[in-house]
């Protein structure tokens, strides 16, 4: 029993580290769509073609990758995803050096394609190491170190991208800022390839019993289009927020980067809170673990400008989401449906509100989206053998092309009637969110 529990930890901080990398590569490439509008003066439409570029890929891999893994093995499709990600971050040196935009969004494509190995090796890995009670809890940890990354990324392109872009005289002086942090991603993801491939992991096995085509089950069917309105809604609101923060706040393009940080942040605490509430932890150190939770968003909310005033209003908001957290009564479907409605609501405000409350709401619904992938991920593979997950993860994982189509939905929603009135369309994407987390998930 120790030996498997030892065993099962290498295979989970291993997890953790995966899910930290491409965490940190899908916020950087999220945050840059704003640099390459003011780079090459596009509109919002074409700047959110940075995100489509990177979310189609799902669309266009997801379920091969599912298929490739399942012959090959989560380990092999771990390190086939990270030597993708490094081709893709050495191809932004030439792309900065020609200056076209169109070569930017294929070395975004590129590396996307090892994000989607990632991804879909790593779900299931971790969804098949332990109990499927638990699977939410130990997804939702995982997704709390990749949240980590989401945080950290939009600090660092604030401070090495755009405030290097800001004090540019020229667009292929700006551009030149760009390639630096992805050479830097492409020689640690080769250096991790290389330990991965030394490694000695706890095996999943990606064969077995097919108890009918997964194609056949309704509820990973609709937890897919489910993942494909998160993502959406997701990206898309950081996106238009970071936006919407300079437009209605007057706020320099630099620190609205840094301050969709805390939209990322605010995820990752929600994350944290997931792992031990949605998981079978003590009580007694729950409280312990909430605690340690609430100094970590004191912390957080006011490292992004070291003032203590956004450090206790983050802290605040913390505090109602782990309270929200408690109406799920540590069930999955239960708690993805109140923060769905929550999320719903809080973006509502968002468009009525004015002055600073646009700020902090908007910034709130981070905390919201903590637990939607990791708790829509384990209600829609819940009940499959171990061999049909990876299969499942494809089909899952080819929805998070959402990320892609939404956030072009919503610029030519904010090109066409203004940025406010796009957050209409993940509203939507929420509601029917809490239709699945309800109704849609569930299976016999």
């Amino acid at each position: 029993m120790t030996e498997k529990k030892n065993t099962q930890a290498v295979g989970m901080a291993f997890m953790g580290m995966i899910f930290f990398l491409f965490g940190f590569v899908t916020t950087f490439n999220i945050t840059l769509a704003d640099k390459f509008k003011a780079v090459f003066d596009l509109s919002d439409f074409a700047a959110q073609l940075v995100n489509g570029a990177f979310f189609f890929t799902y669309f266009v891999l997801s379920f091969a990758a599912g298929s490739i893994i399942k012959k090959i093995g989560y380990k092999s499709g771990v390190i086939m995803g990270l030597l993708l990600v490094a081709i893709g971050s050495f191809l932004f040196y030439p792309a900065a050096k020609v200056l076209s935009f169109p070569f930017f969004l294929f070395a975004i494509f590129i590396m996307a394609g090892g994000v989607v190995f990632l991804q879909v090796a790593a779900n299931p890995y971790v969804t098949a190491l332990g109990p499927s009670e638990t699977a939410s809890g130990r997804l939702n940890l995982t997704q709390a170190l990749n949240s980590i990354a989401t945080y950290i990324a939009p600090i660092i392109a604030s401070y090495f991208v755009f405030k290097a872009a800001d004090s540019a005289l020229s667009p292929a002086e700006a551009a030149k800022s760009v390639p630096t942090p992805f050479l830097i991603i492409a020689v640690v993801v080769i250096i991790i390839a290389i330990a991965v491939y030394l490694l000695k992991l706890p095996v999943i096995p990606t064969q077995g019993e097919e108890k009918k085509s997964v194609w056949k089950y309704p509820h990973v069917i609709l937890g897919a289009v489910a993942i494909f309105c998160y993502v959406g809604a997701e990206v898309g609101s950081a996106a238009m927020l970071q936006r919407y923060f300079q437009e209605a706040l007057n706020m320099a393009r630099s620190d609205a980067a840094m301050m969709i940080a805390l939209y990322w942040g605010g995820a990752m605490v929600g994350r944290f809170y997931g792992s031990f509430m949605l998981s079978n932890v003590a009580q007694s150190k729950k409280y312990l673990y909430t605690a340690l939770v609430m100094l970590l968003a004191l912390f957080v909310g006011w490292f992004v400008r070291r003032e203590i005033t956004d450090g206790l209003i983050f802290a605040g908001i913390a505090l109602v989401n782990y309270l929200a957290i408690q109406l799920g009564k540590g069930k999955a479907n239960r708690s993805l449906a109140v923060f769905g409605i929550i999320a719903a609501l809080l973006l509502v405000l968002v468009m009525a509100a004015s002055g600073n409350v646009i700020l902090w709401v908007g910034l709130s619904i981070g905390f919201f989206n903590s637990i939607m992938f990791p708790n829509i991920f384990a209600l829609g593979v819940d009940g499959l053998d171990k061999g049909e997950l990876s299969m499942a993860s494809g089909i899952i994982n080819t929805l998070i092309v959402g990320g892609a189509l939404i956030p072009v939905l919503m610029g030519l929603i904010a090109d066409g009637l203004g940025v406010r009135f796009a957050f209409i369309l993940p509203i939507v994407c929420y509601l029917y969110i809490v239709f699945f987390a309800l109704i849609g998930s569930k299976h016999k």
